[in-house]
């Protein structure tokens, strides 16, 4: 799992200078320039975003791999909207996050309470979600976006003991 922490370090590292690149001037796609057979990129504003079906205010992107492919390396990013959190819940496999931007809130156990039970992850922080160990995020006050690379399947799955409380 070392080498699978070294290519997670890795890819975040080129992902975070990535992300501003959507200012004018990103790169365009010019077969004299660069050589498909080479290398493929996304740009920012190519990112294919779709909503979550777990988690309302969550929105992800596959840029590479596949999730849901037991054993096969995938890449994601995570967008959180402002107050939007995930439930208590687990995953089968490490995951290894970092964060791109924003301030993404992180807490563990079985007792959902983002107001005083989580601690902020800001741009630049790494974090491993280590195998089926409950734990639940999001945003807070503003937007977060995360990396996540894993080995799948990456699938989430609710924690059957959770305490949710009423919201107010």
């Amino acid at each position: 799992m070392n080498a699978l922490r070294v290519i997670a370090a890795a890819a975040t590292l080129l992902i975070s200078s990535a992300a501003g690149a959507a200012e004018p001037g990103a790169p365009v796609f010019d077969p004299k320039i660069l050589d498909p057979k080479a290398l493929s990129f996304i740009i920012p504003k190519d990112i294919k975003w779709t909503p979550s079906t777990s988690s309302a205010g969550l929105e992800t992107a596959v840029l590479a791999g596949d999730p849901a492919k037991p054993g096969a390396f995938y890449f994601t990013l995570n967008r959180w909207k402002p107050g939007s959190f995930s439930r208590p819940h687990f995953h089968e496999n490490d995951r290894f996050i970092y964060v791109v931007s924003g301030t993404w809130w992180v807490g563990t156990g079985d007792v959902f309470d983002p107001a005083n039970a989580t601690v902020p992850m800001g741009a630049g922080a790494f974090v491993t979600h280590h195998a089926k160990q409950v734990h639940w995020d999001g945003a807070k006050d503003e937007e977060a976006v995360i990396a996540i690379m894993g080995l799948g399947p990456g699938t989430t799955k609710p924690s059957p003991t959770a305490k949710i409380p009423p919201q107010k």
